[in-house]
Parts: structure tokens; sequence; C-alpha cells
């Protein structure tokens, strides 16, 4: 039984809106409760939230949308399971400026940068539509090794989640949440930056899309693997979490019977508009392959 209501602990109308979190308050409420710590779990079970950041909000630079809602049937799942969710862990995508997947890397013959939302290919650098400002040579082997390794191709976005600016923090109400559970549950909210090579785009938490090095994040994999459940959700679902979620099964296909029991809620997260049929069979592909379950936030059972 949680003493502190929903409502105390997150503003549904906040969401979104880059309120100031008061992680005093949060921590004072949450120090009133009487709940087993999470170390006595003994089922363990891991909430993964992807990149639930203020700039992929519907108001944010990359707005994604549907992501309030999500938010709000997320916190509220994470609510309900406060007692039964041992971990939490967050990814957090964090940029500068100048990399390959902004505007600034590229321009055209009359020295225009792309549009948000432009796609490079191999094509377009063989013919000079597209020309990297800098790093030149590999610039022009990143964009060809996506092809090649059947990754997304390079989509220029808007600039997001820059480090240090509000747009890169946790969104407020979700931050409140996570941190109450921190506190009640007394354990550690893990957070995972990605996404700072310059040389590369890194929608998933365990590996960029292509990197000359090795950059696989082997603790968190091993990490992960500690949990009897995986329950993941978050922003966005065509790109983010879905590679996510791909990394970590194929990382462990050898291992099916695990990959059960990881469940993606699809009421808590959405698609960025205009991948939305590329998505639809993607996912169908993993739940295919692997027995992942794609799962509503309130059908969902621990």
């Amino acid at each position: 039984m949680i003493n502190t209501s929903f409502e105390k602990i997150v503003n549904v109308a906040k969401i979104g809106t880059y309120e100031k979190v008061d992680l005093n308050e949060v921590v004072s409420l949450a120090l009133n409760e009487d709940i087993k710590p999470s170390h006595e779990d003994q089922q363990k079970v891991l909430y993964l939230g992807i990149d639930i950041q203020n700039d992929f909000m519907e108001e944010g630079a990359l707005g994604v949308p549907g992501a309030h809602k999500d938010v709000e049937r997320t916190t509220k799942f994470l609510y309900n399971n406060l007692d039964k969710i041992t971990n939490i862990a967050v990814s957090l995508d964090t940029h500068e400026l100048n990399q390959i997947f902004h505007p600034s890397w590229w321009v055209d013959s009359e020295g225009k940068h792309p549009e948000p939302l432009t796609i490079i290919t191999s094509e377009d650098l063989k013919d000079e539509k597209w020309i990297p400002v800098k790093e030149k040579k590999a610039s022009i082997d990143y964009v060809r090794k996506l092809e090649e390794k059947g990754q997304k191709n390079l989509c220029i976005w808007p600039y997001h989640c820059i480090m240090g600016t509000p747009g890169a923090a946790l969104e407020s109400q979700f931050s409140r949440m996570v941190h109450f559970h921190s506190i009640a549950r007394q354990t550690k909210v893990t957070k995972v930056v990605k996404g700072q090579d310059p040389l590369s785009e890194m929608y998933g938490i365990i590996k960029p899309e292509y990197s000359r090095e090795n950059q696989t994040n082997e603790d968190l994999l091993k990490y992960v693997r500690q949990f009897d459940k995986v329950i993941i959700a978050g922003e966005a679902e065509s790109h983010c979490v879905y590679e996510s979620v791909r990394q970590i099964v194929e990382h462990f296909s050898d291992d099916i019977k695990w990959l059960k029991n990881i469940y993606v809620l699809s009421d808590g997260m959405s698609c960025i508009p205009g991948f939305e049929e590329e998505n639809e069979k993607a996912w169908k592909a993993l739940i295919d392959h692997y027995g992942i379950q794609l799962v509503e936030s309130t059908d969902i059972n621990l």
C-alpha cells in the first residue's frame, strides 16, 4: 500500500512543461513510505525508460506526437507497480550542435544546410547533392556503411537534447516518479548517457548505428541480463525504443527463454510521423523472431 497519492507525485497537466523538479519535496514524500527495499525482491524486475526527455515531448525540439499521454500512462504504471519494480534505468540522448545528424554538418552546392528530416544517401554524396563541412572521408564512409549494414539511412534531425540544456533533461513528471521510486525502494536510478560520438547516430542504448571502433556498452548488457523481467517504454517508438530493444535481443539471441520476459509497453511510446509502416513491420519481425511481448501497460501482470 502506497501512502502517497499518484497526484501528489505526478501533475498530469504539467507533463511536457519543463516544470522545475523539487527533489527535496519528492524525497520527503518518498520517505513516508514503508515499502520493502528492492534488494529483497524475489523476482527482479527492471523498468527501462528510453529517452523520456523534454526535447521529445510534444512541444520539444524533436517533439513526438502522443508523448504526453505516453508519460501519463508510464508514470501510472510505475506507481501501480512500485513495490514490484526492482530497479529503474533511463537513457539520456545527449548531443552537441555539430554532429553528423544535425544540419550544421552538411551543405549543398550553394552552401545551404539541409532541412530537418532530410535523408542523405550515398548516391547523394556521389552526386555532391550534400557535402560534409568537416571529416569528409569519415562522413562519406559512415553513410555508405549504414547502407551496407542495412541500418536506417542518415536522417538530419532538428538540434535536440544538447548537453546542458533543459531539452536534454528528463521530463519533469517522469523524473519525479523515478526518483520517488528510488527513495521509496532504497535503490539507485541508473542513468545511461548516449549519443555523444560526433560521427555516428546512436538510436539504441547499446551501441551506435555504425562506428569505426567497438563502442558496445557491455556493462549495460550485463546489467540488463541480471533481471528476470525487463519492461521497456519511451520515445520515440520507431527509432530509439525499437533500436534499443533490437540491440538487446540480438545480443541475447541464444537465450530465447529469457527474451520472452521482455515486455514493451505499446501505450508508453509513440512513433515519429512518417515512419509508421516501417515501424509496424520492424516490431512484428522482432516479436516473431525473438518472442518479446508488446503489451499495454494495464495488461501486464508483475
